[in-house]
């Protein structure tokens, strides 16, 4: 009754959750163009995710697993479906999601070892799967209604139904860390505890077993996906869409969203995209974006290519950007490897290779 009343009041009053102000980028969040003017290292058309074993990249691109040694890719495994979450085990081995639906060991100790439900509830939306510090995996299913791919009809539907588990290699056991999250996607272990992100309430959340989740950082400027260790400490954090006050307005304006999901096919919707800037359909175009050819600096973006490093507390310590009118959107993935940050830009589709060190150095940091 309490939580009914505070959400009335928050709603009359624009407070809360019923805000649309948006963090804007200042700070260690200033826009630059590292993500844009970064080396295109591959470019495949249906890249789903990156891993690494520290030597080598990793990479699921459709129902395949390439290795890349230097430049050239090697195919390692074909699947009967497509591979929508990856990740390399300390033995060898490698960790797959099957349409979002399974999760397999492929290779080393535990080759053969698959798991497709929890709790009594299948997988629907497995999106990442990274390994823990205490070896086992940290597996985030995003939607029990949607599948991958339909992230989009998940926010407009304000979907609560992301899930988190910690899978067992050793004996197949499975345990549930977090349920009714606003779309879970991507997990890492950090300190000892896993830090998850919740892309529709824009958070980074840590989640153990039997304990509440609690705030890692939050009101985020957009969307967090995938996290991934970073060497000395920390994680990269990619955020694969950003936050406007339009969509955040469509979000809370309940009818117009609902005759909007019902009449109008997804691609049109007023929602973020992985890219933009393809047809005169789009619902922000025109004046909105450009003025006599030229794209306003204040214009909102459809789609933004970001990616946020966060150090062991928490807080940003600086970000790589693909801005507006940019091409590298829509980041899902970064990987960090032989001083290298490798970075899926599926708006592009490319995988993007950058030098730390350099990155670092043209911030100052």
């Amino acid at each position: 009754m309490i939580d009914a009343i505070i959400k009335l009041k928050d709603r009359i009053l624009g407070r809360g959750d019923a805000a649309i102000t948006i963090p804007v980028f200042d700070g260690a969040l200033k826009p630059n163009n590292l993500l844009e003017d970064a080396e295109i290292f591959a470019s495949l058309d249906a890249t789903q995710d990156l891993a690494t074993d520290g030597k080598h990249l990793f990479v699921a691109d459709g129902a395949r697993v390439l290795r890349y040694e230097a430049a050239t890719a090697h195919e390692l495994h074909h699947f009967e479906q497509p591979v929508t979450a990856l990740a390399c085990l300390p033995d060898g081995g490698i960790a797959v999601a099957l349409a979002g639906r399974e999760v397999r060991i492929v290779g080393g100790t535990y080759d053969g070892t698959r798991w497709d439900a929890a709790d009594g509830s299948a997988f629907n939306a497995v999106n990442a799967i990274s390994v823990s510090s205490e070896g086992t995996l940290l597996v985030t299913d995003g939607s029990t209604e949607q599948p991958t791919n339909n992230w989009k009809n998940d926010l407009m539907g304000l979907g609560s139904t992301g899930r988190v588990f910690e899978l067992t290699l050793r004996n197949g056991a499975i345990r549930t860390l977090a349920t009714g999250m606003a779309y879970a996607f991507g997990a890492c272990s950090v300190n000892g505890t896993t830090w998850v992100s919740e892309s529709w309430r824009h958070r980074v959340m840590s989640v153990n077993a039997g304990e509440r989740p609690t705030p890692v950082t939050d009101s985020l400027p957009g969307y967090p996906s995938r996290l991934f260790a970073a060497s000395g400490g920390g994680v990269w954090l990619t955020c694969f869409i950003l936050r406007t006050q339009l969509v955040e307005f469509v979000l809370r304006e309940h009818p117009f969203r609902k005759r909007m999901i019902q009449e109008i096919e997804p691609q049109y919707w007023i929602a973020p995209a992985l890219n933009s800037g393809n047809t005169f359909l789009e619902p922000m175009q025109g004046a909105h974006l450009k003025m006599m050819g030229v794209v306003k600096p204040w214009a909102p973006p459809r789609s933004y290519g970001l990616i946020i490093r966060l150090n062991e507390q928490g807080e940003i310590l600086y970000s790589m950007h693909s801005r507006f009118d940019g091409k590298n959107h829509g980041v899902t993935a970064a990987v960090e490897c032989q001083g290298h940050l490798y970075v899926l830009a599926k708006g592009r589709p490319t995988i993007l290779r950058l030098s730390i060190a350099d990155a670092e150095r043209s911030l100052k940091i």
